[in-house]
C-alpha cells in the first residue's frame, strides 16, 4: 500500500527492473529503487495521477512510497541521465566522422582517466560534461558557453578570445548538461528563474582546474557561461606576458617603489588581472604583507590574503579597502577601481606608504588620468600618487604555417597610415592553428612613467588629447603605432589590428 506521508531526504540509485519498460516508467513518472534492500516504486504529489495509473497496470505489485519533491527530483534526473545514454552515444557517433585523430582519442581518455571519470560517475551526461572540460582544456579555452535556443542548443568555446562552435545538442539534453553543472558548482537545481554563480574545481591529467560558473534564465531556458581558471603557480613572469623587453624593464622598476599606484588598463578580456597577479608575483617576499580585495577572486594564491567582495551584505570595494588598511598591509591589489569613493581610498592608502595595484577600464594610459579627474581625484594627487599606467591589449598572432599575402586597398591604407609597398599577411587556417588561422596571442602596452614632464602637464591640463600628444613627443609608443609594426612585421592580419586597435589614436 502507498504511504501517503512523504519520505524526507532520500539519496536513491536508479533500478531497471527486468519487467517494466524503463522508457515508459520514466514517461508516466514512476520510478523505482532499492529501499532497505527491497525493490520498490516511487512518486510525488506533483504527478500521482500519470505515476497510479500506470502502477495499477504492472504485473508486479512492488512496495510503493511517495517522495518529497527533491528527493524525488534528485531520482527522476538520474533516470533521464540514463535514458539520453543512447541519444548521446548516436551523437557522438555521427560526430566522429568529421573529427581529427586527435580528437578520436577522447574516448579513450574518458575511459581511462581516474581524474574526472570514476567509476561510479558513469552516467553520459558527467562523461559529457567531463568530455567538455577535458576538449576546453586541449584547445586553450578561456570560457565555455553553453546557450539553448528554442529547438536546440550548442557549445562554443572562447579561444584566443573569439567564441568558436564546438557542438550542436538537442535542447532536452542541453537541459541535462545544464542541471549536471548546478551540480558540481553547488547551485540550486531547481531554481530556474534568478540568475546563479557558482565555482567548481576538476583535476584534468593531474592538473586542477579551477572553473567559474554563471547560469543566466533566457527567454528559451538558461545558458551557462564557464570561465576557466588557472592556478597561481601557472601566473607568468612579468617577462612571459609578452611585452617587448624595454616595457617590462621599466614596469620592473616601479615595481621596486615601496609606494604609489600602478594601474593597468584595457577593455575586457585583455588580460588586466593576469598582468596584476604577475606583478603580485614580482613582489611577493616573506617579510611583507600582500592583500587584494577582487570580485571574484580569480586566481587563488596560497601566500596572498584574499578578499571577496560581497555587495549583498554591504562588502563592496570601498568597505573592504577601509578595513584592509587597519590590516597593516605592504602592497594592496583592487581589482577594479569602480567609483569615486574606491578611487579617493586608493590615493590616500598609496599616499600613506602602501603600493596599490588596480585597474580601470580605459582604452589609453592618456585617457586614464582624464578618468581618475572624472572621479574627482584632483591632478596635484594624482601627480604625487600615480607611479604609472600600462595600457594594455592582446593581440592574435598568425599561424606561421598557413598565412598568405594579403593586398590592402586603397580606402584602408589611407585610413590606417600603411606605406603603399607594405607587405601584409592574412589569416587562412590549418590543421596546425584549429582552422583558425591563429596560434596563440601576444601582450602589447604602452606606458606612462610618472615624470616630471607629466607632473608639469598636469598642473595645467587633465584632457586626454593634450597628454597623449606631449607623451607621443616624448616617445611614448601607443598601442595603434605597436599594432602597425606587428602588421608591417607579418605577426597580425589587418583585421586582427583593427579590432585591436589599429588607427584609434
Amino acid at each position: 500500500m502507498l504511504s501517503l506521508e512523504p519520505l524526507h531526504n532520500l539519496k536513491l540509485e536508479v533500478f531497471e527492473p527486468s519487467d517494466v519498460v524503463t522508457e515508459l516508467s520514466v514517461k508516466n513518472y514512476l520510478l523505482f529503487s532499492e529501499l532497505e534492500g527491497q525493490v520498490s516504486a516511487f512518486m510525488c504529489e506533483r504527478y500521482l495521477v500519470e505515476a497510479s495509473n500506470f502502477y495499477t497496470k504492472l504485473d508486479t505489485r512492488y512496495p510503493l512510497h511517495m517522495l518529497d519533491e527533491d528527493s524525488y527530483d534528485r531520482l527522476y534526473n538520474r533516470f533521464l541521465e540514463l535514458r539520453t545514454d543512447k541519444a548521446i552515444e548516436t551523437m557522438q557517433e555521427d560526430s566522429t566522422e568529421t573529427q581529427s585523430e586527435e580528437e578520436l582519442s577522447l574516448t579513450d581518455f574518458l575511459r581511462t582517466s581516474s581524474d574526472i571519470l570514476t567509476s561510479e560517475e558513469s552516467a553520459p551526461i558527467i562523461k559529457f560534461v567531463n568530455a567538455l572540460f577535458y576538449q576546453a582544456v586541449k584547445k586553450r579555452a578561456s570560457d565555455i558557453h553553453i546557450e539553448v535556443q528554442e529547438k536546440r542548443g550548442e557549445v562554443r568555446f572562447r579561444i584566443d578570445g573569439m567564441l568558436i562552435k564546438n557542438a550542436d545538442l538537442e535542447k532536452k539534453v542541453v537541459n541535462l548538461i545544464v542541471s549536471r553543472i548546478k551540480v558540481i558548482s553547488n547551485l540550486d537545481i531547481s531554481e530556474k528563474r534568478i540568475p546563479q554563480d557558482g565555482r567548481t574545481q576538476i583535476k584534468i591529467a593531474g592538473e586542477t582546474l579551477d572553473i567559474r560558473v554563471s547560469v543566466l534564465p533566457t527567454f528559451y531556458g538558461e545558458r551557462v557561461v564557464m570561465r576557466l581558471l588557472m592556478q597561481s603557480s601557472q601566473i607568468p613572469q612579468i617577462s612571459e606576458l609578452g611585452f617587448n623587453n624595454e616595457l617590462i624593464g621599466d614596469v620592473k622598476r616601479l615595481l621596486r617603489a615601496s609606494h604609489g599606484i600602478i594601474l593597468v588598463t584595457g577593455p575586457t578580456g585583455s588580460g588586466k588581472t593576469t598582468s596584476l597577479h604577475s606583478f603580485l608575483r614580482e613582489v611577493e617576499q616573506p617579510n611583507i604583507n600582500l592583500l587584494t580585495v577582487e570580485d571574484p577572486v580569480e586566481y587563488k594564491s596560497d601566500n596572498i590574503s584574499q578578499i571577496q567582495v560581497n555587495e549583498k551584505v554591504g562588502l563592496t570595494f570601498a568597505a573592504a579597502l577601509r578595513s584592509i588598511l587597519r590590516q597593516d598591509p605592504d602592497v594592496i591589489m583592487i581589482g577594479e577601481i569602480r567609483d569615486e569613493e574606491t578611487a579617493a581610498i586608493a590615493v590616500r592608502a598609496a599616499l600613506t606608504g602602501h603600493l596599490v595595484f588596480s585597474t580601470l577600464h580605459t582604452n589609453s594610459a592618456a585617457a586614464t588620468i582624464s578618468r581618475l579627474a572624472d572621479m574627482k581625484i584632483e591632478p596635484f594627487l594624482i601627480s604625487s600618487s600615480l607611479l604609472g599606467i600600462l595600457a594594455q591589449r592582446l593581440v592574435r598572432i598568425l599561424c606561421d604555417k598557413c598565412k598568405e599575402e594579403d593586398a590592402v586597398a586603397q580606402e584602408y591604407a589611407d585610413d590606417y597610415k600603411i606605406p603603399k609597398d607594405a607587405k601584409i599577411y592574412k589569416s587562412c587556417g590549418c590543421k596546425a592553428c584549429n582552422y583558425s588561422g591563429y596560434a596563440g596571442r601576444r601582450s602589447i602596452g604602452e606606458l606612462l612613467v610618472m615624470n616630471d614632464k607629466v607632473r608639469d602637464l598636469l598642473k595645467t591640463t587633465t584632457d586626454e588629447h593634450s597628454i597623449k600628444t606631449e607623451l607621443e613627443k616624448d616617445g611614448l609608443k601607443t598601442i595603434s603605432t605597436q599594432l602597425l609594426i606587428m602588421l608591417l612585421n607579418g605577426e597580425t592580419s589587418l583585421d586582427e589590428a583593427i579590432r585591436i586597435g589599429l588607427g584609434n589614436d
